[in-house]
């Protein structure tokens, strides 16, 4: 198939979606709503994003397209290489990365600070000069590290980060994960945690990734830490309990009252759509689940 014909049938498949999202994905949350909502204007409460590693095979450019016509306003988890690309479609990025090592050998660990201090040094410029703000960050696994020790490290090792942000306009953000099924050993795995290593560097140039699939499995009790936590808090991320998959009926979190409570907070940031769909047709999974999200 061409390159214009793909484009074309992508268009078509985003078009044809509103009929696969129907009374399957959205009867929970939607019951007797009029049909003709499922492709009314979006609300506005809410900005939304997405990330890409979950829509493969669909390229970057594929994606772009796709959300800008579904009403996403940005694309997560991209770093310079792919910001042209975003530029060219119009499309923000709301948390960027590159920066990294990797999940597993983060701030928590002085063996890694200079690694990271180079990157994010690098990088933190960049991503101002390109009109963004947030950039993602890792704790790092624990390696038998007591959460005293692992605080004291991620100061030591962010500190000077954070300074280069608060100069930059630049919020450090450092992604909450579980260390239940996904990510064993990781350290940052509860808000209690990371608030306290906001408190300890004291910015509002750092703060937290706060994932709604990670924190469900980690703590539940999410709409009250959202509540109580917010202002700790710069970026979302979704995704269904179990599996990280659909945000539908299948699994156990009631979406639009999660979503009822970030938008009481006042927050004006991106919720960024992270499920790996069942379904085959990826599209009208993510379409379904911006029209769930969007209250």
């Amino acid at each position: 198939m061409s390159h214009q014909n793909r484009r074309t049938a992508i268009k078509n498949m985003v078009t044809g979606s509103a009929a696969v999202v129907g009374a399957g994905a959205l009867s929970a949350f939607t019951i007797d709503e009029p049909k003709e909502h499922i492709n009314a204007a979006l609300k506005g409460n809410i900005n939304h994003s997405v990330s890409p590693w979950c829509y493969r095979p669909l390229t970057l450019d594929e994606l772009c397209l796709v959300s800008k016509q579904i009403g996403i306003k940005g694309i997560d988890l991209c770093g310079p290489a792919d910001w042209p690309t975003l530029q060219k479609h119009g499309m923000h990025s709301p948390m960027c990365n590159g920066a990294e090592i990797n999940l597993t050998d983060g701030f928590n660990d002085p063996k890694f600070h200079a690694t990271l201090q180079k990157n994010y040094a690098n990088l933190i410029p960049q991503v101002a000069q390109n009109g963004y703000t947030n950039l993602i960050c890792f704790s790092g696994s624990r390696r038998g590290k007591d959460d005293e020790t692992g605080w004291r490290n991620c100061v030591e090792g962010l500190k000077p980060l954070v300074e280069l942000a608060e100069k930059h306009k630049v919020v450090l953000c450092m992604e909450l994960l579980n260390s239940k099924v996904d990510h064993k050993d990781y350290q940052c795995d509860r808000v209690e945690w990371g608030v306290e290593l906001c408190k300890r560097l004291g910015s509002e140039n750092f703060k937290l990734l706060y994932d709604i699939y990670h924190m469900q499995i980690m703590e539940g009790d999410i709409i009250r830490n959202i509540k109580t936590y917010h202002q700790y808090i710069a970026h979302y991320h979704t995704g269904g309990i179990p599996g990280r998959n659909e945000i539908d009926d299948t699994q156990e979190l009631y979406y639009p009252a999660v979503m009822k409570a970030i938008v009481s907070t006042g927050f004006k940031g991106y919720v960024g759509q992270e499920f790996v769909p069942k379904n085959t047709d990826k599209i009208a999974s993510l379409k379904a689940a911006i029209r769930i999200c969007d209250v």
